[in-house]
This record gives structure tokens, sequence and C-alpha cells, in this order.
């Protein structure tokens, strides 16, 4: 990495956040921060730390056009609008998915049929009252749930749940983190050929401290799947926590036998991103290119004008990828 690229991470702050467009709220049934309250005031931008990257920054934007999907990670009720603007796909929650009678998740199916939009992934996997660490866990109550979305997920089509779920893997206080960790793989261990029954792959999402206190990083997301050891149990890394986690991009080299999805936001505010120089993106790309990335990206992250901010952010994602 590069000293320019690196300074352009320092002393950046988290801007005020615009008004939220569609995305799901994280402090509702996933158990993260409300949108409106991310951090304001904590570095966001300071450099990539860890070893020295084994990512090769050459010149970006290269050959033909990217074989990457974009997506929008949003409510079922703006299928419409991110089909309008011209997102290849929307990520729904799957929460949302799940606590729908069985009326209304038939109206809601037949509705994504109508729309044409494909839904190929879904995220707020876990309500944070469904805790997988900690004394209260309740392994029954765990299948049940997930049995159900699963089932309601496969008929949308969805391939690729993220687990994110900040508030239900939150390691309680005084609660050993090492058996909190054993609580994560056997979860995955028990999810993932449920997951493989339905044709779906469980993709474990990095937070950054804010939001969690176990599995900040992508390195730990990795351990976390390599234990778990189930094809149906892999990893996704979303670039504003990787950015708030300060975390050196190269995990990406490292990780790509188990990459299956990423998000993104400009960690100036959470916000869609709109311009390769707005932020030292550039790393992170490079990294992707590095690999070979050729699955989704999601766009996660607010806008004031989804209109004008939408075409932008999936020119860049396209053109950089």
């Amino acid at each position: 990495m590069t000293r320019t690229l690196l300074a352009a991470f320092a002393g950046l702050m988290v801007a005020g956040m615009p008004a939220f467009v569609g995305a799901p709220v994280h402090g509702a049934p996933d158990g993260r921060p409300e949108r409106a309250a991310l951090r304001t005031a904590t570095d966001v931008g300071a450099p990539f730390q860890g070893a020295q990257s084994r990512v090769q920054v050459g010149a970006p934007f290269q050959g033909a056009r990217s074989r990457v999907q974009v997506g929008y990670c949003t409510p079922l009720k703006n299928l419409e609008a991110a089909k309008a603007v011209g997102f290849d796909y929307v990520e729904l929650g799957t929460t949302e998915i799940a606590a729908l009678s069985d009326a209304d998740f038939d109206a809601a199916a037949r509705e994504v049929g109508r729309i044409g939009l494909p839904t190929p992934v879904s995220n707020l996997f876990l309500p944070a009252t469904l805790k997988v660490t900690g004394p209260d866990i309740d392994r029954d109550q765990q299948l049940a749930y997930v049995t159900k979305a699963f089932g309601r997920l496969q008929r949308l089509g969805v391939g690729t749940v993220v687990f994110g779920s900040g508030g239900a893997r939150r390691v309680p206080d005084g609660f050993s983190r090492d058996e909190a960790f054993r609580q994560l793989v056997d979860f995955g261990k028990r999810i993932g050929p449920l997951a493989r029954q339905h044709d779906i792959t469980v993709a474990v999402e990095p937070l950054r401290r804010e939001e969690t206190n176990i599995v900040n990083s992508a390195g730990e997301g990795l351990a976390l799947v390599e234990a778990v050891a189930d094809p149906g149990f892999q990893l996704m890394i979303d670039f504003y926590h990787l950015a708030s986690e300060h975390e050196d991009p190269g995990i990406i080299v490292r990780a790509r036998p188990h990459l299956r999805h990423l998000h993104i936001a400009n960690p100036q505010g959470r916000v869609f991103p709109r311009a390769l120089d707005e932020f030292a993106y550039e790393p992170f790309f490079a990294a992707l290119r590095q690999i070979g990335y050729d699955r989704r990206i999601s766009v996660e992250a607010s806008t004031s004008d989804l209109q004008a901010d939408a075409p932008r952010a999936i020119a860049l994602l396209r053109r950089a990828l």
C-alpha cells in the first residue's frame, strides 16, 4: 500500500448522516445501532493496519465491463425503486421475511415475482432476541427460526444469507469469550447442513466493535469459517467495517477460498460511494481484482437522493471491479 493511499485515510471523521432511503434500520431486528446514531466523532479513516499488504495496487479500472453484480440492501417496499435506478438485484432483510404472516409472505413472494428484480441475497439474519452466545441460548428456538427463514428465503431465490446480527451474537458481560466462540462454531456447524439443504450459503459478516464484541475483523471471521468447516458456512466482507477496524485489505487475498459476498459504503458518513477519490477505496478494489472476484457487491448505505446517488455508485463499482 503506498504512502499516498495510506495518508488518504488519516484524520477522516464520519460526517453527519443524511436521511436514510429504504435500507433497514440495524437497531431494530438485527440488534445493530440505528443508522442515524452511527459513529459521528470516531476516526474511521485511519490507515488499514496489520502486516504489509500483499495487494498490488496498480492502474485501476482496466479491462472490459465487470462481471460483478451490484445490488442494494433495502426492504421489500423499495423493490420498484431499486429496479428503476438500475441495481442488478436487491438484498432483503431475513428478519423482515421471517416475521411476515403466511398470507403476507405469499403476497410478498408474488410481488417479488411481478417486479422481476432478483433477490439472491439477504442480510439481517437473526433478531437480537435470538441469542447465539451466552448462558441463555436456546438451540431448539434457533433451529426453528432458521428452518422457517431458510424455507421462505429459498422460495424467493435467495442463495446467500449474510450473518451479521450483532445483537444476537454479542457476548454478555462476564461470559467467556472462548466459550462464546465455541457457541458460534456450534451454531455454524448446525445451520451449515440445513443451509445446504435449501441451496443457501450463510456468509458471516465481521462487524466493527461499535456493533458487536465478537468477530470484528475479517481475520476473525475467517477463523470462524475455518473452525466451522462446512461449505454452507462461509465469509463476506463489508468495506465499511474493514475500514472502521483499520484492517489491511490484503486479508481478501488470504480469504479468497471462502469469500462469498461483499458490502460497501463510503465510511465518511456511511453513505453511497460515488467517486474513487472521495475515500481510499483502491487497496480494497485492487485486492478484489487480484483474486478475480466475480460475485456480488451490495451497497449498504444511506442516501438522501437515491435517483442521483445509485447510478453513480453502480457505475463506480462496475468500473472498479
